[in-house]
């Protein structure tokens, strides 16, 4: 199964330079609705069975259109919801800086515990255990491989990739996930492959289009001959 992790388009949060978490009513700004709707030409090649995504506004508004042109009924689930932040919640970035706690998110994310909210590692575990069981759920209602995307928040994305990644929670920051990016995990039944990180292209394609069947003793976690871990343009 291969899983698209799209982070939402650009917020009125974003170019407020305030940490959105989970306030209620955060939308996309002009740029991030054209980001949205500039999805449906980025995936109209691959064949997405389905949509997660996370309950905030924001995610709700990016994957509209997309929904719309493939006929998909997006389903919700908490789990990949935004960070909690507690304390942090709509506070400036400029302030936030100053905290103590920041070198803790920065330098070691998986001691960072947000006052009044709750921990980056909780964060990963929700996730990534939200991830793995739609991806089994979506491969039992597809009979075997297919693909699918969850919209969810820049923090959770880095967090899911990480584990993806074999790398401990206190490298996630090395990761971006920017505004309208796509990062792409297929997972197998041996270990999980990264095919794409942060892409912000045209088109998402290398590595997702249908394969050729497999020849008698080829094994399932063979990665694609065209894998490719993206830069910020694909």
């Amino acid at each position: 199964m291969t899983v698209i992790l799209l982070r939402h388009g650009r917020s009125t949060s974003n170019t407020a330079h305030t940490l959105a978490g989970r306030s209620d009513g955060v939308d996309l700004d002009d740029k991030g609705r054209e980001q949205a709707e500039g999805l449906v030409d980025r995936l109209a090649s691959l064949p997405i069975r389905a949509i997660v995504r996370s309950p905030l506004l924001r995610c709700e508004r990016t994957v509209e259109p997309l929904a719309a042109a493939l006929g998909l009924q997006p389903i919700v689930d908490e789990r990949i919801s935004e960070v909690d932040y507690g304390a942090w919640t709509g506070r400036k970035i400029g302030d936030l800086v100053k905290e103590p706690l920041w070198a803790v998110v920065q330098q070691q994310p998986s001691a960072a515990v947000f006052p009044e909210g709750e921990g980056l590692a909780s964060v990963q575990a929700r996730a990534v255990a939200a991830i793995r069981e739609h991806d089994r759920r979506i491969a039992e209602q597809n009979e075997g491989d297919a693909l699918w995307v969850a919209c969810t928040h820049g923090d959770v994305i880095k967090a899911v990739l990480a584990d993806a990644l074999g790398t401990h929670l206190d490298s996630f920051q090395r990761i971006t996930a920017d505004p309208a990016s796509m990062s792409v995990i297929r997972y197998t039944a041996v270990r999980p492959f990264v095919i794409h990180v942060n892409h912000t292209g045209d088109q998402l394609t290398a590595g997702l289009l249908p394969k050729p069947a497999k020849t008698d003793g080829q094994a399932d976690d063979v990665p694609p001959e065209d894998a490719v871990v993206g830069g910020s343009t694909g």
